[in-house]
């Protein structure tokens, strides 16, 4: 139940060149601005058609078309990078979250910090609690959603059991529900869904970017799935005065 923090690691590089695979989407878009703010060097993957949606940052960064589950699109884009920013989409009814995530798992360097994006509805060591709306919504709507070759929800959760079982450097970010608005600063996290500290469930789409980020330095969310929540959440909030004892 804390935010991620930087870590001066000497034996990292100054500058460090991350991939950020579905860069093109408002997620990655934002994860894009933070990675550069931060003097990173870019590659970005997104669909051909979509190559468009980055021209705010032509000059700035490399673009690989490719869909994301493209496994040479991968290979090529994640050659070199110390680490690889990964939204996990579950389009279609074509294993296209776990095609991703595998590609990225088989093709990134060794060593490489992996940190994934996905929601709530996955749970790690089955320990989350979940809400009524969100128990049916995935119930209800997760078929229906496969019955119209729009999504697979199912597909996400196996390609974060996936990533689970891989032995690499990997973290898989859950977030809430998201909104757009001014950055309210790094999310606060709980280990598990259900926890008091996430009740808000919401977090602004720039901070959740915020988050993806900060975790390639953070090394104590190697190997976590960190539930996030705004910091400025009525539940983040409550959970600050309580952890100062009450005082205001």
């Amino acid at each position: 139940m804390e935010p991620a923090q930087d870590r001066n690691d000497a034996s990292r590089p100054a500058k460090l060149k991350v991939c950020i695979v579905g860069a093109s989407g408002k997620l990655g878009q934002y994860m894009v601005r933070h990675a550069l703010d931060r003097g990173y060097e870019v590659v970005g993957v997104c669909r051909e058609g979509s190559v468009g949606k980055l021209d705010a940052f032509n000059g700035r960064i490399t673009v690989i078309p490719g869909a994301t589950d493209d496994r040479d699109a991968i290979r090529r884009a994640v050659d070199g990078c110390d680490g690889v920013l990964t939204v996990l989409v579950p389009r279609g009814v074509n294993h296209y979250s776990a095609g991703t995530a595998q590609a990225v798992l088989d093709h990134a360097e060794p060593g490489a910090r992996l940190v994934f994006s996905c929601g709530w509805h996955i749970t790690r060591d089955g320990q989350d609690v979940y809400s009524w709306k969100l128990k049916a919504l995935v119930k209800i709507a997760g078929p229906l959603a496969r019955l119209a070759r729009f999504a697979d929800i199912d597909d996400q959760v196996e390609a974060c059991r996936r990533i689970f079982a891989s032995d690499t450097r990997w973290t898989v970010v859950r977030g809430s529900d998201l909104e757009e608005g001014d950055s309210q600063g790094l999310p606060v996290w709980s280990r598990h869904a259900g926890d008091p500290i996430l009740k808000s469930n919401i977090t602004r789409r720039v901070d959740f970017a915020l988050f993806m980020v900060e975790a390639l330095t953070d090394d104590e969310l190697v190997h976590q799935a960190p539930a996030i929540v705004g910091r400025q959440t009525p539940s983040a909030l409550a959970h600050s005065v309580a952890a100062r004892g009450g005082s205001t």
